[in-house]
């Protein structure tokens, strides 16, 4: 199986992908391992700031010295250029906030996954054809799991994850899932902001070990 293949699968297996950004370089480093012991084995890090490439950098670092089964992607990518940097850098995957073929051109001449944002069956429609299998609906407050519902129909062969308004709360996930999502995309209502200011990455672990096996619960039900 190839890579594009593995990043595919393991996050329908997962049905969560976590997606973070924090400027400090150690912080980043303490919620990637926050995030390994509560057994994410996939997650998002996004170029959101000023930091976000040097931090890359040492997170892939971390990863490759500590994490051998680990898949850690590249999210908010709009240009084919900032796509190349991070694909030179190790990214596994990437991932955008819209539908680019610049971006995929570079991401599929590399045999890595793109994960592309889409809001209208339009753009869900381009994303196809570029070639994505897996589309993140964003953002999914905006519509929610009823536009899911009613859009699955008409693109039956793909696979979507709503980011963006979706809790680690059980009728937020069971509504979710329901209406026919793989997986789900979650940044802050994952990543709790007063346990990562507070640096109790103990309990961080533990809230997104909950969150894990919440939705694991959803998806049978």
């Amino acid at each position: 199986m190839n890579k594009k293949e593995r990043v595919i699968q393991q996050i329908v297996a997962s049905g969560l992908l976590p997606l973070y950004y924090h400027d400090d370089q150690q912080v980043s480093v303490n919620i990637l391992r926050a995030l390994y012991k509560s057994g994410v084995r996939i997650l998002e890090f996004t170029n959101r700031g000023a930091n976000a490439v040097v931090n890359f950098k040492v997170l892939k670092e971390v990863a490759v010295a500590e994490m051998p089964d680990l898949l850690l992607g590249i999210g908010t990518i709009k240009t084919a250029e900032k796509a190349q940097e991070y694909v030179d850098l190790g990214a596994d995957f990437i991932v955008s906030p819209i539908v680019s073929a610049a971006v995929s051109k570079v991401v599929f001449e590399n045999n890595l996954a793109w994960i592309p944002g889409c809001l209208t069956p339009t753009e869900i429609h381009e994303a196809q054809t570029l070639g994505a299998t897996l589309v993140k609906i964003f953002p999914g407050n905006l519509v929610g799991p009823s536009y899911i519902q009613t859009i699955k129909d008409i693109f039956p062969d793909l696979i979507f994850m709503p980011t963006g308004g979706v809790e680690p709360e059980e009728e937020n996930l069971k509504s979710w899932f329901s209406a026919g999502v793989s997986a789900v995309g979650m940044g802050s209502k994952l990543l709790k902001t007063n346990l990562i200011d507070e640096g109790n990455f103990d309990s961080l672990s533990d809230y997104i070990s909950k969150a894990i096996a919440l939705i694991k619960k959803c998806r049978i039900s």
